[in-house]
């Protein structure tokens, strides 16, 4: 297992879901929600630099039919946009099917994340997608400790230039 802090981001159209682990890559916890748009690559490179990440988890939202939707390449270019700004630190694509779902789960149960179901409209959401990002992450690390690998595909910098 590699040490050092990962950083995971699971991007919307409207929020990006940001969680980080321990330095042990044990844990995953939630972090915060970046508004999308102006500024939110640059807000996520502030987060990486403050937490001493040495990695980026980027979840990929991969179809059951193996196609490349409308939101998977959504997440493959704000990936490609991560790994310019970020070089040398490594970003990876990390399949995050059914995150969400499960973090509306834990939410709605009350079982995570602070008992923070009984928020409503913005903040719920807000919410809602940094649990989403701390499923994809924890989901990672479990993946790692397992297989001995890092989980997904890492993206290059130089990918996806004109």
């Amino acid at each position: 297992m590699r040490h050092g802090v990962r950083l995971a981001i699971d991007p919307g159209n409207a929020r990006i879901g940001v969680a980080v682990s321990d330095p042990s890559g044990m844990l995953a916890s939630p972090v915060e929600t970046v508004p999308r748009g102006r500024g939110d690559v640059e807000r996520i490179a502030v987060l990486v630099l403050e937490r001493e990440a040495r990695e980026v988890i980027v979840g990929y939202p991969a179809s059951l039919s193996g196609k490349e939707g409308p939101a998977a390449r959504s997440s493959r270019e704000f990936a490609h946009s991560l790994a310019r700004l970020l070089a040398p630190v490594p970003v990876r694509l990390v399949d995050e099917r059914l995150t969400t779902v499960t973090a509306q789960g834990h939410l709605l149960s009350g079982a995570s994340f602070g008992r923070k179901g009984a928020k409503g409209g913005r903040a719920r959401r807000s919410v809602i997608d940094q649990a989403a990002a701390t499923v994809l992450l924890q989901s990672a690390l479990d993946q790692e400790r397992s297989t001995g690998h890092p989980p997904g595909e890492i993206v290059r910098a130089s990918q996806g230039d004109s």
